[in-house]
């Protein structure tokens, strides 16, 4: 009987061994302690020094609470433990939310976020500041900071018309006394008020070889998507045309080889709910209507081209919450995809993994950080690296 049990805890100890050399995971940490305090949609960047950077929003809530601000944190290269939280930027009595991080091509350091007005998505403010000093301990010593301010003209309405004409017709939810959703969303888009107001950040821009800047927005009031371009290094920023389809929101986009940009989509319109796509042939001023993928979403898609030409694709993979956070690898562009590796997967499916940030550093590794809702509603960001060789 006890070499019986030897010969078992003998298979355990190597299946463990195993498991353990298959996990792709090689970190895994949270950036402060679980708190009570709602954190969410965090933001990454690698510096030049190698130093990572991190971003969040914090406070008693979301956009019905002024106390929301800001706030980041920095790994040095030489250490294995993030720093103690900074304060990033706080707009006073108004809630700051959606932080995004990134460097230009002169690698001057961007951080974008809103300032959500009047507490409604609707009437969010797009707010940035720049810094050349940010590779020292503690937070960026910040050069500038301004509002960045779009203003959509009559064509805006004019392309969200044409494009909603191009998808198939809406019937759900139709009723003789109502009107239908796509005359609605084009009776508003006519507004100059609302057309200006309201574009959110979410996800990094992407850069493009001459420098311009195209940084993905989303609006909560029309339900779909906008690009903010810069072809100054971010001293000015213009509107795309929209991004118009039945709820496409916060896009991930990146560049094909042909040149073309690609955009996968959070899904917030009619079931089922999928992963929308999008794609633009003149580097992100017009977008062809949204449509669906075949991968289940809720909450979150994130995108990156790898080093090695693959695209990785990371997010809520499923149609009832936010308790699975799936890693998806393409070695065609996009046309097809497996399932990999579930970095977060809770089988009692009251956990929240979402709105995760992805980047991949010079030793090829993939850097991730999420939000991450405990039970009880205790809250954290997770930073994980992966080690795609692994995969």
């Amino acid at each position: 009987m006890e070499l019986q049990n030897l010969r078992i805890c003998f298979l355990i100890i190597i299946s463990f061994q195993i498991f353990a050399q298959k996990s792709p995971i090689i970190h895994s940490s949270l950036v402060f302690p679980l708190q009570e305090k709602h954190v969410h949609a965090s933001s990454l960047v690698v510096l030049p020094n190698d130093d990572k950077l991190i971003v969040w929003f914090e406070g008693s809530g979301e956009r019905t609470s002024d106390d929301v601000k800001i706030m980041g944190s920095r790994l040095e290269k030489s250490k294995n433990k993030w720093s103690e939280p900074f304060l990033m930027a706080d707009t006073p009595n108004i809630p700051d939310c959606n932080p995004v991080l990134f460097l230009n091509a002169k690698n001057q350091l961007f951080l974008v976020w809103i300032a959500v007005q009047a507490n409604k998505w609707e009437q969010s403010i797009l707010r940035y500041k720049i810094s050349s000093n940010y590779q020292n301990s503690g937070p960026p010593v910040w050069d500038w900071q301004d509002n960045i301010l779009l203003k959509p003209n009559d064509s805006f309405a004019v392309e969200v018309e044409k494009k909603l004409k191009e998808l198939p017709e809406l019937t759900a939810g139709w009723a003789g006394y109502a009107a239908k959703y796509d005359d609605m969303i084009m009776e508003a888009s006519k507004d100059p008020v609302k057309r200006s107001f309201g574009w959110m950040t979410r996800i990094k821009p992407l850069i493009l070889a001459d420098g311009k800047i195209v940084l993905p927005l989303y609006s909560d009031g029309f339900n779909m998507s906008l690009m903010a371009i810069s072809e100054d290094h971010g001293q000015s920023w213009r509107p795309s045309s929209p991004l118009v389809g039945r709820g496409p929101i916060q896009p991930a986009i990146i560049k094909k080889k042909n040149g073309h940009l690609f955009a996968l989509l959070r899904d917030s319109g009619d079931e089922p709910s999928r992963v929308q796509k999008s794609e633009s042939y003149d580097e992100g001023e017009t977008w062809t209507a949204a449509t669906k993928t075949d991968i289940p979403n809720t909450a979150s898609v994130e995108l990156l081209v790898l080093k090695d030409g693959r695209w990785a694709f990371v997010g809520n993979d499923q149609t009832d919450g936010r308790y699975r956070l799936s890693l998806y690898l393409s070695d065609n562009e996009g046309q097809t995809w497996e399932r990999k590796y579930d970095i977060e997967n809770d089988s009692t499916k009251k956990k929240s993994y979402s709105y995760p940030s992805l980047i991949q550093s010079s030793d090829g590794n993939l850097h991730i950080s999420y939000s991450f809702h405990e039970e009880k509603m205790i809250k954290s960001i997770k930073y994980i690296i992966l080690n795609l060789d692994k995969i």
